[in-house]
């Protein structure tokens, strides 16, 4: 299956708002030849008081700690990028979608030292569905373990949302696609499971939900912290600890998590099924409770519902 991005009109560029077929990059950018880009990934719901972007500030925030990892100076502060969200959904006139900030190193350098590469910085929204297709958040997915490793610790900063640590991402999604899964699972270096190709990775057993702990081979996800928070707060035991392989094969339920896939439950690996291939309770549960928070048909006492304010006249650029 494939994503596209729908077109819509307005893209934040470098602080200020330009069509979108003029946000553009030359062909000797930096980051076309090196992958130095940095990015998030946050979607925004339609609440029943208007668009609300899920977890905006710790996502920007995120986005500022991937440009400092990478000595990135993206010169807008926190409040500035934040703003600058609110602006390109205004102007698209969006209540629910994706929302894109990336920075990339522009015309400048053409070694490795990118510094006299220019960092731009550009915002793009866009309506998005699930993720992993129609039916994956109720009915789940059929994923397999990728013959492919995920980086390890001290070879590419994983903690860093970077455009060219998902080179290997996307070696994981072809090849789980051309064997018949929808999605991929990957183990780091040591043979213990990391994440999916964008998602982290839970799975439930003996009633305990568990995750790979932060080792150096798996992103900080949002959406993992989020979970984890609200299992918490629900009464459900969590452990991060190292996963060997073989525990997908007998966990009770299993489930990916993250901006774009929000929590969709894994129905099997390696054709073995989960649960029965069944969405299990525990998954329903903190589902149910993730989705109702972000639409608005919950309290959300986490403060993670950022309201779009409207206004008579959105400024364009």
């Amino acid at each position: 299956m494939s994503t596209f991005a729908e077109k819509t009109e307005w893209i934040w560029k470098n602080g200020e708002l330009v069509p979108w077929e003029s946000a553009q990059v030359h062909v000797l950018s930096h980051v076309v030849h090196y992958g130095s880009s940095i990015f998030e990934g946050i979607r925004f719901y339609d609440t029943p008081d208007g668009p609300s972007i899920f977890r905006l500030e710790d996502h920007i925030k995120r986005f500022q700690d991937s440009g400092r990892i990478y000595r990135m100076d993206l010169r807008f502060d926190i409040a500035e990028l934040v703003e600058a969200c609110h602006e390109v959904v205004r102007a698209n006139g969006l209540n629910s979608g994706y929302i894109r900030p990336v920075a990339l190193r522009g015309l400048g350098a053409l070694g490795l030292h990118p510094g006299a590469s220019p960092v731009e910085i550009y915002i793009i929204c866009w309506p998005w569905g699930q993720y992993l297709g129609s039916g994956a958040l109720e009915q789940g997915v059929d994923v397999g373990v990728s013959s492919w490793s995920r980086p390890a610790p001290n070879t590419l900063p994983t903690l860093a949302k970077a455009g060219g640590t998902y080179l290997v991402s996307q070696l994981m999604r072809m090849e789980a696609e051309a064997n018949g899964y929808a999605e991929a699972i990957g183990l780091g270096p040591n043979g213990l499971v990391s994440e999916g190709s964008g998602q982290n990775l839970f799975l439930v057993s003996d009633g305990v939900l568990r995750t790979p702990p932060l080792g150096g081979t798996l992103l900080r996800g949002l959406t993992r912290d989020s979970v984890l928070r609200l299992a918490s707060d629900l009464g459900i035991p969590t452990a991060e600890q190292d996963l060997p392989r073989e525990m997908l094969y007998v966990a009770d339920e299993l489930f990916f998590t993250g901006t774009a896939s929000e929590i969709t439950p894994i129905r099997s690996v390696d054709r073995i099924e989960v649960g029965g291939g069944l969405v299990g309770p525990i998954t329903k549960v903190l589902q149910k409770e993730y989705l109702g928070v972000a639409v608005g048909e919950r309290p959300d006492p986490y403060g993670w519902r950022d309201l779009v304010v409207q206004r008579a006249e959105a400024p364009i650029g």
